[in-house]
C-alpha cells in the first residue's frame, strides 16, 4: 500500500506541476481563434492517433455540441479520427500516413483551423496533414508534449506540455483540461454577460 500510495503521488505531483505551468496566453490565443471561426463560419478540424482521437472527440462534442446548444457559438468542427470506415479504407488501400491528408485533400481552405494533436509531435499522419493544411493557407492550433517534436515548430500557435518522452497520461490529461478551460471559459464569460 505504502509503494502504491508513493506511486500515485508523484502522479499526482506530477500533474499539478504541469497544470501550474499553463499557459495562459496561450490558451487565451486559442479561445480567440475559435471565437473567430465561429463568427467568420470557418471550419475547424481536429486529428489526433490514440488517446489524442479520444480528446480530439471529446472537443467536438464540448466546443461543437455542448456549445451550441446552450446557444453560446456555432462552432463549424470535426473530427477526422472519429470515421473508421473512412480511416481503414485509406489505411488498406494508400497508407496510414494518409489517413488525414486524404480527408483534408480539396476541402480545408485558407483560413480553416487545424487543431493537430500528437503527444510526441512526430506522427508521420499528423505531420503530413499539417503540411498540407499550411500549403492551403489553414491555421494550425497545436497541441504537443514531450519536447513538441515538428509539430511544434509548425504551429500557429502552439500548446506545449514538456514532459520526458513516454509521459503519455500527464501530456493527455492536459490536453483534456485545455479542452474544458476552453469550454468553461465561454461558458463563464456569457453568463458574466
Amino acid at each position: 500500500m505504502i509503494k502504491t500510495n508513493k506511486l500515485l503521488e508523484s502522479y499526482k505531483d506530477s500533474l499539478i506541476n504541469k497544470i501550474s505551468e499553463i499557459n495562459l496566453d496561450v490558451v487565451n490565443d486559442i479561445i480567440m481563434e475559435i471565437k473567430s471561426a465561429s463568427d467568420t463560419d470557418r471550419k475547424i478540424y481536429i486529428i489526433g492517433n490514440g488517446g489524442s482521437a479520444a480528446t480530439a472527440s471529446h472537443m467536438v462534442n464540448d466546443l461543437g455540441a455542448g456549445l451550441r446548444r446552450r446557444s453560446l457559438l456555432n462552432v463549424n468542427i470535426a473530427s477526422l479520427s472519429d470515421n473508421v470506415p473512412t480511416i481503414t479504407a485509406i489505411s488498406n488501400d494508400v497508407g496510414y500516413d494518409d489517413i488525414f491528408n486524404l480527408q483534408l485533400k480539396g476541402i480545408i481552405k485558407t483560413n480553416d483551423i487545424l487543431i493537430a494533436i500528437s503527444c510526441s509531435g512526430t506522427s508521420r499522419n499528423i505531420i503530413k496533414a499539417v503540411q498540407y493544411s499550411k500549403n492551403r493557407g489553414a491555421k494550425i492550433i497545436g497541441l504537443t508534449g514531450f519536447d513538441g517534436g515538428q509539430l511544434k515548430e509548425m504551429s500557429d500557435i502552439s500548446f506545449h506540455v514538456p514532459t520526458s518522452i513516454g509521459q503519455y497520461g500527464i501530456v493527455e490529461d492536459i490536453h483534456m483540461i485545455l479542452d474544458h478551460m476552453i469550454y468553461t471559459y465561454i461558458i463563464d464569460e456569457n453568463n458574466l454577460n
